[in-house]
């Protein structure tokens, strides 16, 4: 499983957030979350921090952000936090998970219960393709999706 740094797509994003939980790369219309290995992540400790972050950087344009969860490291989140990243001031277009594994693909079913439109994907690939769908996403030629 390759970070997105190391696809021949990746570009350079707009912002790169890291910190010891994870990184996120900010994109115009939207962005990809990397939590690192073994993180529980849950409302308290690292949602509401991120998640006024983002909101620091997109302001009003949250509503038309899409967020792919680039699951290539063994974590979890807490699934009745969703409820709460939900009620919460940044609302997004779409919500994606891309999964490499058996566990992480039922782990994100049990996600789903908590976020019916959530998406499941086996590829970052896929998931951009999906992002692109929304037509919220515009992708240059230096970032192209064959």
């Amino acid at each position: 499983m390759k970070r997105i740094k190391e696809y021949y797509f990746y570009k350079k994003p707009l912002h790169i957030l890291s910190y010891d939980f994870g990184d996120f790369y900010l994109y115009d219309t939207f962005i990809v979350g990397e939590v690192k290995e073994d993180v529980v992540i849950s409302w308290e400790a690292q949602g509401k921090f991120l998640v006024d972050e983002l909101h620091s950087i997109y302001q009003d344009k949250s509503k038309e952000l899409i967020y792919i969860s680039h699951r290539i490291n063994d974590y979890s989140v807490v699934p009745s936090d969703w409820l709460k990243f939900k009620e919460y001031d940044i609302k997004f277009k779409g919500y994606c998970i891309v999964n490499y594994t058996k566990r992480g693909f039922f782990n994100s079913m049990l996600e789903k219960v908590f976020v019916p439109k959530l998406q499941t994907f086996s590829s970052l690939k896929e998931a951009l393709v999906w992002a692109k769908s929304f037509e919220a996403v515009i992708l240059d030629s230096s970032c192209y999706i064959p």
